[in-house]
């Protein structure tokens, strides 16, 4: 664990400069606003530890598959998130000297990112050669307001010495991603363009030969200087290069000068654009944001995070580092996604690196959907669910590859565009799973908001296709006399290719049950709409129907009769059943083991059957989750940044205080404290959500049932009351739980009744209860 970064409530802060940390650093300090993504890098130049990432929302390239050996299925290639042009840079030079904090001394550094107003901002003193000392003072925003763009103001202030400076700010696409295969760069040039105090360039994803559309991206800058707050009126002088556009500016700066340069830069993408249109769009755009200036740009950018913690911030007493972990992780949640497009979907690394690809995992489903459902307008989760829809003919062509037939639907594992694009076997083949959590997504988003239109618009669509590969997935074992699931990877990864896994098992069985549910509902509420689905499928209702009910009736579960226990697969008691306390010095075994010993042990990689038993809570009663809880977690390595969060939640519920603290403080600060040793890629955005979920759900115990919002809360004993903002039917309500009561504001027009321990309550229309 890492120590380095200062507790505050609101804000991420160095004090002192890390250079060993830095990537760390750049990845806490990410910035984003929906549609591009930048990390905390320097805007002069670093010739220490640093890994430069820009990055466009849905811009991507598929790069081939690499692997000694091919089996039908397999991928063709792995989809990676582009690192783009590099915007923020900023070259300065002193006299000769090129300022370069990998080479001069650092006398004072300080490096904040406040989330409240989603601005980096950073302040340095350094020394030169000869003694000269300078002072640096950087500001910068992806703006969420014009969301396309972002701005920075970078200022100079000579302390001890005059001289002559070149200010030089950039755009550079000659970039590479850091896992590109002999270190490739994915971007052509087809133009660029500079002028005065301004200057474009417009790159091009490398033609593929997978069909997969290639991208355009222009970025554009426009800058100003000002000594000492007044406009220079000194001319800029441009240069270009392959992939690369500059203007510098030449003056002269005399002892506590302040010289301030604003920048400001945009991406537009041909995935938002015709492509002709891009530059003269980029140009329109640039000139509209710099017209408003710095400071309107920011004030704008401001409002728009204060909007978004009106109704997602939760505050916690007594506690500095739980509250800046859970507001770093909302922070996070609210720049990487906003809804506004229901072509993109939410990366497992966001804007903050390039591990994982940035594609669509299961995440978004499981772990993502309760965030957005309860903190924003329902549209925003409606949309990442109609991404799944726009995907489904993707999905069957998948299953197709994989020797599927009649229109079974298989989600892939990994996705940029509906295609699968992971290139590991057992995952991409046999972590099936995935499609239950897409079936559950439906649920979810169906059980919170009431809206029952998605189902006939479009979830039911999905539905079927997930329900027909499962029926054609699952075997009818003689001996059993029951249906069988071969060959599958759970959640938990460091088993592969087992038989049974209970996880998957009861969520494919759910899966069909509820599937048959929704068609009951609408044979009996909405015959038109019914017809409408049976159209669009080809949906058999007596053949398939009854084959999903005799599955449903006849599916096999492994179980232990002796410790009354779900076998995580049929196999698992054969493993030599050990805890994570015998083995202490070997953690985390990820990076310490064989593959083939990870396979062989009982330790567990993420939650998998208390995944199960999370989802599916109100199918067991209490003392079935404890159990099953008492023998799986003391297994469980944690070591995939989804596991804390079940853990924690599963743990509150059964009463179990002391765990269900420690598995959220593990998930709040995974990446502020580097629990797992790789924040440095970038950060565990989708399991974020999972940060709130541990305190709502966990901690509070939010739910909804039978339609109707619940909350069972408690206080830790380390924190000494909490309050946390949700959406739920139209009500938007704050919810303050202290030791001893609980505080329902009503910030809405909407009355609403909830039950709070059991009792119901009703809150009316901008009405505070005390309970």
């Amino acid at each position: 664990m890492k120590n380095y970064i200062s507790h505050d409530e609101w804000c991420i802060v160095e004090n002192g400069f890390h250079p060993e940390n830095n990537e760390i650093t750049e990845s806490l300090m990410s910035l984003g606003n929906g549609r591009m993504g930048q990390r905390g890098n320097f805007e002069e130049r670093y010739t220490g530890k640093t890994l430069l990432g820009n990055y466009v929302a849905g811009v991507y390239f598929p790069d081939k598959t690499r692997v000694g050996w091919w089996k039908n299925g397999y991928p063709n290639y792995f989809a990676k998130v582009l690192n783009a042009c590099n915007w923020v840079g900023i070259d300065v030079q002193i006299g000769d000297e090129m300022l370069d904090l990998g080479k001069c001394q650092i006398d004072e550094f300080r490096r904040v990112l406040n989330m409240k107003e989603g601005v980096l901002e950073r302040t340095v003193k350094v020394t030169l050669s000869g003694g000269r000392q300078l002072s640096i003072h950087t500001k910068r925003f992806c703006s969420m307001a014009d969301d396309e763009s972002g701005a920075i103001s970078y200022s100079l202030v000579p302390l001890n010495f005059s001289a002559e400076c070149i200010i030089t700010p950039f755009l550079d696409g000659n970039i590479r991603n850091r896992d590109s295969n002999y270190d490739e760069s994915f971007w052509n040039e087809i133009a660029k363009e500079s002028g005065d105090h301004a200057g474009y360039l417009t790159l091009e994803t490398k033609e593929n030969p997978y069909g997969v559309e290639q991208f355009r991206v222009t970025t554009g800058m426009k800058f100003e200087i000002k000594i000492n707050g007044e406009p220079t009126q000194l001319e800029s002088q441009t240069f270009t290069s392959e992939k690369y556009v500059s203007g510098s500016i030449k003056c002269t700066l005399k002892e506590s000068d302040n010289l301030t340069i604003y920048k400001y830069a945009v991406n537009l993408s041909s995935a938002n654009y015709a492509a002709d249109e891009l530059l003269p769009s980029a140009k329109t755009y640039i000139d509209r944001i710099s017209e408003k200036g710095f400071d309107q740009m920011y004030a704008e950018h401001v409002q728009v995070w204060a909007d978004k913690w009106a109704k997602n911030d939760i505050v916690i007493e007594g506690n500095v580092a739980a509250q800046q972990g859970i507001r770093f992780n909302i922070f996070h949640l609210g720049q990487t996604y906003t809804g506004e497009d229901e072509r993109l979907n939410i990366g497992p690394k966001g804007f903050t690196g390039e591990k994982y690809g940035g594609g669509t995992y299961w995440d978004t489903e499981a772990y993502c959907i309760p965030f957005y459902l309860a903190t924003a307008e329902h549209k925003v989760a409606r949309n990442l669910l109609v991404y799944r829809h726009k995907h489904l003919q993707k999905a069957i062509e998948n299953a197709e590859k994989l020797g599927f037939s009649d229109g079974a639907a298989l989600y892939p594992m990994v996705t940029m565009n509906g295609e699968e694009c992971h290139n590991e076997w057992e995952i991409t083949f046999e972590e099936i799973h995935r499609n239950g959590a897409i079936a559950y997504a439906i649920y979810d988003y169906t059980r919170y908001t009431g809206d029952q239109s998605y189902l006939s618009e479009y979830g039911l669509e999905v539905l079927i296709g997930i329900s027909r590969f499962w029926k054609q997935r699952i075997t009818w074992s003689t001996d059993r006399n029951k249906y069988v699931m071969l060959g599958v990877t759970g959640p938990n990864e460091y088993e592969n290719n087992v038989n049974n896994n209970w996880y998957t098992n009861y969520i494919a069985f759910w899966t069909l049950r509820y599937t048959l549910e929704n068609v009951s509902r609408l044979w009996a509420e909405d015959t038109q709409a019914l017809n409408e689905v049976i159209h669009k499928t080809g949906l058999k209702l007596n053949k398939e129907l009854g084959e999903w009910k005799h599955i449903v009736e006849s599916m096999y579960f492994p179980y232990d009769e002796n410790r009354k226990v779900f076998l995580q697969q049929q196999g698992f008691l054969d493993k030599e059943l050990l805890t994570v306390d015998d083995i202490s010095d070997h953690r985390p075994i990820n990076q310490k083991w064989s593959w083939d010993r990870i396979l062989r042990s009982c330790f567990i990689k993420q939650a998998d059957v208390l995944q199960g038993l999370y989802f599916f809570e109100d199918e067991f009663d209490s003392e079935t989750v404890r159990r099953n809880f008492a023998f799986y977690e003391p297994m469980t390595v944690h070591e995939s940044s989804l596991s804390p969060c079940v853990h924690a939640i599963l743990a509150a519920g059964i009463g179990l205080k002391e765990k269900a603290y420690e598995m959220y403080v593990r998930t709040a600060r995974l990446d502020l404290d580097d629990y797992n040793n790789d924040t440095q890629d970038g950060l565990h955005i989708t399991s974020m959500a999972g940060t709130w979920m541990s305190i709502v759900k966990g901690f509070a115990g939010q739910r909804v049932k039978d339609g109707v919002l619940v909350l069972n809360p408690y206080v830790p004993e380390q924190w000494n009351a909490y309050s946390f903002r949700i959406g739920f039917r139209g009500s938007w309500l704050k919810i303050s739980v202290k030791k001893r009561e609980v505080i329902i504001e009503n910030t809405s027009e909407t009355a609403l009744k909830l039950l709070v321990k059991g009792r119901e309550i009703a809150v009316g229309s901008l009405e505070t209860v005390v309970v």
